[in-house]
Order: structure tokens, then sequence, then C-alpha cells
């Protein structure tokens, strides 16, 4: 049963309601803007409350209720009461369940912010986000400061909550409707790109119903609960209680994990390592965003023979296959579980020129394994149609330049995701050496000059253009073979890097976890660029 309360904060009387036992945490129920109010939220906070939580809602000042007018609240005065109301009706310890409806995508962010690993759910109701710059700027009337700031294109990029959404990593749902003339697609598919990061994540699609999800909640029951039982999915154990049970199995009796820590640099899936309680340590790689999850049968199925086949080949240190899950049949999401290798991944510029021969010495033995069954041919990952380039000459001479069919090539066994983010080395100078080489869930059959061309647009990102153009007399001075020379291989080079176009910042952001905070998007629009333009003069 809900009961009333007020409560006074900074000079406003806040109303709302409270009740349940927090034996399952305490779910935090928040409206959005406008006319909206808990009035509409309440059969939520109620199907919260029956499956075990303290639950809470409350009327922003200027809303329902509570006392206030619209035009004085802010972002951050949103943020303050919900503090406020928390600390007063949920304790100091509750574990916190935040469920935000539009303009309280905003605020659960910030709260997920202050309150840390107390946040153990999140459920983003068509959420919205703002600039940083508009955080404490009154809403006024609609045509004040607030709204000069949220109505400049784009804005919403530079918004503190995307941030505190990427770093979050317990259980989150993020509910979609099928029409939103409120908030754009780019908005829901940044939030989403920053809960995959690091969250158990799962996309709560409702195809008929449209932007005020609160009141579509409210008046459609078996959506609710599913909502609900979605939220609370692994509650206590991050939403990870499938897969963390699934692992325990894999282990055998008397095995346990004792520590779990997110591994930086990955993006496509979420890498953990995993320690035991002997000490060995292991990787579970999982894919949780939509996309990848939808492919990962494929690619964990391919990645589990690669690792298998790899199995006999000393020369290339690729971890060991330990169990798999493909289809998430036992997981929360597509799983698979390998051994954990030494070393670490290196995009610092120290012993940078030995670092490159090792690439390159270590691509020439994997073009040289030779498999009884080939892997699927290689696939492109961009075409003259789907490439989306700057505007100029320079970049429609390199779109013309793969508008061709694909030159004829000896075919040979492809990484097809090589480059310095994949391998891991350990010790420096004379000693330094490749202890690594990861992430085979793209393993092709195909030109040798792909994966030369992979490395190189990331060596050319990484560090400057010169080191990409240059690495192909590396892989060739370590007996590398079989490149195509001429318009051939540039058509190999370009069909690579235009895939990078226009995001090549978003595809650096691993590297800018490992320290790279030098690799702004000016920097690598820029190296972009010029590597491109040294391609064409070299092999145009």
């Amino acid at each position: 049963m809900l009961v009333d309360f007020t409560y006074d904060h900074d000079g406003e009387r806040l109303s709302g309601v409270h009740g349940g036992e927090p034996s399952k945490g305490t779910a935090v129920v928040l409206h959005g803007a406008g006319r909206s109010s808990t009035q509409q939220l309440l059969p939520l906070v109620e199907e919260f409350v029956a499956r075990g939580c303290r639950g809470i809602a409350f009327d922003f000042s200027g809303h329902g209720q509570s006392s206030g007018t619209l035009a004085e609240l802010s972002l951050k005065r949103r943020f303050e009461q919900a503090v406020a109301v928390i600390d007063a009706y949920a304790g100091t310890d509750a574990p916190l369940i935040l469920v935000g409806f539009s303009m309280s995508g905003q605020t659960v962010a910030d709260l997920a912010r202050h309150y840390g690993d107390r946040v153990e759910a999140l459920g983003l109701c068509a959420p919205a986000v703002y600039a940083a710059d508009a955080w404490d700027i009154p809403f006024e009337n609609g045509n004040g400061r607030f709204s000069e700031i949220i109505r400049r294109p784009e804005s919403w990029r530079e918004t503190a909550a995307l941030d505190a959404l990427r770093v979050y990593e317990g259980r989150a749902v993020l509910a979609v409707p099928g029409t939103d003339a409120v908030i754009p697609p780019t908005v829901t598919e940044a939030v989403q790109d920053a809960l995959t990061a690091r969250a158990q994540y799962t996309r709560f699609g409702l195809p008929e119903a449209q932007h005020q999800l609160g009141t579509w909640l409210c008046d459609h029951g078996h959506d609710r609960e599913e909502f609900v039982g979605a939220v609370m999915t692994g509650l206590g154990d991050g939403g990870w209680s499938a897969t963390r049970a699934w692992v325990d199995k894999q282990l055998g009796h008397g095995r346990e994990v004792t520590d779990s820590r997110l591994l930086s640099g990955g993006w496509s899936s979420q890498m953990r390592q995993l320690t035991l309680d002997d000490g060995t340590d292991l990787v579970q790689r999982t894919f949780v965003k939509p996309f990848f999850r939808h492919h990962g049968p494929g690619l964990l199925a391919r990645e589990a023979s690669v690792l298998t086949l790899l199995a006999g080949h000393a020369a290339i240190p690729a971890p060991e296959l330990l169990a798999v899950d493909t289809t998430a049949q036992h997981c929360d999401h597509p799983t698979l579980l390998m051994s954990a290798l030494p070393g670490r991944v290196r995009v610092d510029d120290e012993d940078l020129d030995q670092r490159l021969d090792l690439l390159a010495a270590q691509l020439v033995r994997i073009h040289s394994v030779v498999p009884d069954e080939r892997p699927r041919t290689y696939q492109a990952w961009t075409s003259p149609e789907r490439a989306r380039t700057p505007d100029g000459p320079l970049w429609e001479r390199a779109v013309d330049a793969i508008r061709r069919d694909p030159p004829p090539y000896q075919g040979r066994f492809l990484h097809r995701d090589f480059h310095p983010g994949n391998v891991l080395f350990t010790e420096a100078g004379p000693t330094l050496r490749i202890t690594g080489v990861v992430d085979w869930v793209e393993t092709s059959w195909g030109p040798a000059d792909l994966d030369v061309a992979h490395c190189s647009t990331a060596l050319a990102l990484l560090h400057g253009p010169a080191y990409g153009l240059d690495f192909r007399e590396r892989y060739e001075a370590h007996g590398g073979r079989d490149l195509a020379d001429g318009p051939a291989h540039l058509y190999w080079r370009l069909l690579d890097t235009l895939a990078y176009c226009p995001d090549a910042a978003k595809l650096a952001g691993p590297w800018r976890e490992l320290g790279r905070d030098d690799l702004t998007p000016a920097v690598l629009g820029e190296r972009l660029e010029a590597y491109v333009d040294g391609l064409l003069k070299r092999y145009g």
C-alpha cells in the first residue's frame, strides 16, 4: 500500500508517495517534464512494491501536487530534489533501482553518478539527455537560456549524462517506443551505446507506444509487468545471475570466481577478467550491444572454432577455448569463456618501431596458417554506396577507387581485425615480445592485403599517417608476400580505411580509455585525411 507524504526542501513542499519493504531494494520512479506528474506512475510503483521493493515517487516542484513553478525548476534542482527525497525515504544504504521518464533520463544519470555502487538497476524510458551548460539554467517559460541551449543542433552530445551511463556497471533497461516525436533516434542510440559499454543491458521495445511511456505503462498491465521484471532481473548480482551460474558450472566442483573486473579496450563486446580462488585468470567475452548480440551466435561459433584450430600453432599465442554459449541459452547474453594471456595492449609511442616490426612478423605467421576447413570468405565493411566521407575531391577520388570489382587475389587465413588493440605485449626494449593475439570473431579467408590494410589504418590513426603508409614494407620485410600492387592494393587499403568514416573518433574510444587522450576527433580527422592522400599518391 502506498502512503502519501510531503517533504520540505529548498523552499518547496514536495508531494509524493512511498510504501513497501526494501527486501529487494528501493525503486525510485521519476516522471518527465511538461504536465507530467507522479499520478500516472502509481501503477508502476505498485508493481515494484508487489515484487518486494520499497517504492518511492514524487512530483518535482512545479508539477502535480508539489509547490513552486515550472519556470524556476532546472535540471540541477530536479537532481537535488530527488537526492533529498531518496535520502529521506530510502535511507542511506539501501540498494537503489532508478526509473526515469523523458527528462528524468538526465536525472537518473545524475543520480547514478551520485550514488555509485549503491545503484543496482536503471530503467530509462524514452530518456532525454542535455548539454552540460544547461544543467543549472532555470527552465523559464520556453523562451529563455535553457530553451536556447537545448535547441542548439546536436547540443545534447555535450552532455555529462552519457559519461555517467558509460561507467555504470549494473542492470540497465532502455524502454523505446515505436514512435517518438520528442526524442531523436540519435539520442536513443547514444544512450544505448553508453549503457552497453559496461552495464548488463536490455532494450525493451514497445512498438505500438509513443513518447508518453508513463501513460502507456499505466494503461497496459502486461507491458508494465514485463518492464518491471526486466529491470529486476538479476538484482543483487548486477543482472548477471544466469551468466555467473553458467561460468560456475564450467569451473567444476570446488572452484569459484573470487573477483571480476571489466577490461578496457573493448568496443564490440564486454570483456571481463575473472580471477579464480587459486589465482588463475580467465577472460569472459559477452556480446551486449543489440547488433552484436544478434550476430553473436555466428561470431562466437567462429571464434570458438578458430581458437580450437590455433591450439596447435605455437607461433600464434591465442587464448585457449574453455566454453561457449553462442545463443545465450544458459547465459544472459551470448558468452565465450577462455584462458587469460599475459601482457597488455600497447598504444603508446615507446618502443614503437620495435613493436611495429613484431606486429608485422606476427601477421606473417598468422597468414601462414593452412586450416583443414577454410573460414568464411571475407566481408567488406563498406562500399561506394555506404561510404560516408567528408566532402571534397580527395574523398571523391578515394570512393571512386573502390568503385570496381574486387581485384583477383591469392587467398589467405586472415585475422581480419588485426591491429594494436588486439595484441598483447610484455617486457620492453630488447626483451619486448608479443604474448597474445586476441579477438578472433572476424576470422576470414581473403587477400593478405586486407589484414595489412586494417592494421595500417589503425597505425595511421594511432601514431600518424607515415606509420600506416609504411606498414606494408615492414610486413614484406618479415616474409609477407602475395600483396597486390598499384590500384589493386589501393582498392584493399581504401576498402578498409573508408569504413572508418565518419566514426574514427568513435572507434578510437577504446584507445582513449588506454590513455590516448590526445586522439581528439580533430586529430583523428586530420590523420585520416592525410593517410588517404598518401595512399592515393603512392598507389593511385
